[in-house]
């Protein structure tokens, strides 16, 4: 019995991994930073990401998660709830980041920064353990995109407004 589970979780730490991988070369290949090396640097630099991307898309690790059929729906119904957000991410980000922080604190222990979405709360109770867990690390993941695209985009504009500052004076 022990050495299943501890099967279970190295494999389930194995696909974590790979989701770290995955995001920390896409973080890579969006940084600001590229745009402050020369062209074949970054030329060389995103055909390594590239490769190591569809490396790490190779690795095939599954954990299957047994489920009644209240666990199975309520999954599917947390799944379309956290997917309805993201598919409304470029109408409105603060809304959608705001909506995601309350699912969020929804599926954390810890007291939230803000409200908790009650709704999706009693969904996530509804999932199997494993279930909540991934659950909760999507969300965490989202989140912390949703944190590097803002400071992406603030980045962009103080460079955009440096830039007119710049051509003002340069009229004057």
């Amino acid at each position: 019995m022990y050495r299943v589970e501890a099967f279970r979780d190295a494999a389930s730490a194995m696909e974590q991994e790979k989701e770290i991988l995955l995001e920390m070369i896409h973080n890579i290949q969006n940084s600001q930073d590229m745009r402050h090396i020369s062209e074949g640097e970054r030329e060389e630099l995103n055909l390594t990401a590239n490769r190591l991307m569809g490396r790490t898309l190779t690795v095939e690790v599954s954990v299957e998660t047994i489920r009644n059929a209240q666990q199975q729906e309520s999954l599917l119904h947390a799944t379309k709830m956290i997917d309805e957000i993201v598919n409304k991410l470029l109408d409105d980000l603060e809304d959608a980041k705001m909506r995601l922080m309350s699912l969020y604190g929804a599926c954390t222990s810890d007291v939230p920064a803000g409200p908790i979405d009650q709704k999706f709360q009693s969904v996530v109770i509804g999932c199997a353990i494993e279930d909540q867990k991934k659950i909760k690390r999507r969300l965490e993941t989202l989140l912390r995109n949703l944190e590097n695209s803002e400071k992406s985009i603030t980045l962009l504009e103080h460079q955009k407004s440096s830039v007119r500052q710049s051509c003002n004076s340069k009229q004057d």
